[in-house]
């Protein structure tokens, strides 16, 4: 192989436009060319061409001796609200139990620190008092709300507390020193327990603020909890170790936005599909027509570089080769099926098409582990819920290991109604899809072993 020849990762196809995914659409030859490598050849494949990014392991509670402690938890409780202050969804609640139940079980005394929503100062909107409430009913105790985040009442209050009691500071953002990473603002929340923290916020830990970073420099024993540790395991094994072929799908509004997460599986994926708006900077940098579609104009370049880019990697990037089509954003809108991915004017893409949905749903089908983030299309308009759905029923069918990225693809599998047919649902969000790029997350970086 000539230094300048491009490598080619063994059994697998160069990038696919439309017209080639087009003549690609047959399932039985779709099937044969998802069809499950050799394992050796795939730990052969993985440890020549693409990166591994093996951590060390963070610590978890299987490190921490904690019976008759007062432990700092940071939970990610950052729960909606209606209008009226009640809460409308309590899953962040319920995903924190596991790591709760084992702590109180084991004898810890617990010291609560949660942020709601995004508050200049002291908001009494912004309260945690319906949290405290609901979390009280599902642990099934009393769980005493602090007035405030630190200070004199909240170092009482921590100091009263016996084995199994619960204790929740009031929303962390209420002080100005979270967000920053107050080292004082740190050691005070270190100073409220027996010097053990531990971290089961997932969707705050790629900030480094002082309740999830900050605070581990000023304790002796820092651990993830249950759920902060299955989600880093989760993601970080499906980069490190997927099962094959690794189906990645990409999809939302925006290529800037997910365009770490597409880089960092150009590396390691087998195939990757992409849905959504995002296609029509793709379809613009190949020379296609978008009409009126939403197409951000400074995604095109980065799309024309991923285009390039999964042809020097060997990696199969596939593109909608139909389309559903509206007049406008709305569920009442004129819609029309287009065969093909040149949007008249006039018209925007609002969904996948019926090809793209099925072709789509066999990789899926074929692949040993898949990754999801992204709707289809406009999921939350029911004419141009088809895409999103079928994808959806395709990752929730499918034998692979399946991870789904949280955000509108999790709001999506819980609108089908199959949230808890996929192997991790993550709760994480922005971190989630920080991980996926490589980056380091300040929240779970702090917690790794030496």
């Amino acid at each position: 192989m000539g230094l300048l020849e491009p490598r080619r990762r063994p059994g697998r196809a160069p990038a696919l436009g439309p017209a080639d995914h087009r003549a690609a659409g047959d399932p039985a030859a779709r099937r044969t060319t998802t069809r499950r490598a050799d394992p050796t050849h795939r730990r052969t494949h993985m440890s020549t061409d693409a990166p591994t990014d093996r951590r060390a392991p963070i610590r978890t509670l299987e490190d921490l001796a904690v019976d008759g402690k007062r432990v700092f938890v940071r939970v990610d409780f950052n729960v909606p609200l209606d209008g009226d202050g009640a809460i409308t969804d309590d899953t962040r609640i319920q995903a924190a139990l596991p790591t709760l139940r084992r702590l109180l079980d084991e004898g810890a005394a617990l010291i609560l620190a949660a942020h709601l929503g995004r508050p200049k100062g002291v908001d009494p909107a912004l309260s945690l008092a319906p949290v405290a409430a609901r979390l009280g009913e599902l642990l099934g105790r009393g769980v005493a709300l602090s007035p405030e985040v630190v200070g004199a009442e909240s170092t009482r209050l921590a100091a009263a507390l016996e084995p199994g009691q619960v204790l929740m500071l009031e929303n962390v953002r209420f002080e100005p020193g979270e967000t920053k990473n107050d080292p004082d603002l740190a050691r005070a929340y270190a100073a409220l327990s027996d010097g053990i923290f531990v971290n089961d916020a997932f969707g705050a830990a790629h900030r480094a603020h002082a309740s999830t970073e900050g605070v581990a420099h000023h304790v002796e024993q820092a651990a993830a909890g249950l759920l902060l540790q299955g989600e880093v395991e989760t993601l970080e094994g499906i980069l490190a170790d997927p099962g094959r072929p690794l189906v990645a799908i990409v999809g939302g509004a925006k290529v800037t936005d997910k365009i770490g997460v597409i880089d960092a599986f150009l590396e390691r994926a087998d195939t990757i599909l992409i849905g959504g708006a995002m296609c029509f900077p793709f379809f613009k940098a190949q020379g296609h027509e978008v009409g009126s579609s939403l197409c951000e104009e400074a995604g095109v370049e980065p799309a024309a570089r991923a285009l390039r880019d999964a042809e020097l990697k060997g990696c199969r990037l596939l593109l909608p080769i139909d389309l559903s089509l509206g007049r406008e954003f709305s569920a009442t809108t004129e819609q029309r099926d287009l065969d093909g991915v040149d949007t008249p004017d006039g018209w925007m893409g609002l969904d996948i098409g019926p090809k793209t949905a099925a072709a789509y749903r066999e990789e899926i089908l074929g692949a040993g582990s898949v990754f999801w983030n992204g709707p289809m299309g406009a999921f939350e308009l029911e004419p141009f819920a088809p895409g999103t759905r079928t994808v959806a029923e395709a990752v929730a069918e499918t034998e692979a290991t399946t991870v789904v990225g949280g955000g509108d693809s999790a709001a999506a599998l819980q609108q089908f109604g199959l949230g808890d047919q996929v192997t991790h649902l993550s709760t994480g969000g922005g971190a989630s899809l920080e991980l996926i790029e490589g980056k380091a997350l300040p929240g779970v970086e702090v917690l790794r072993q030496a």
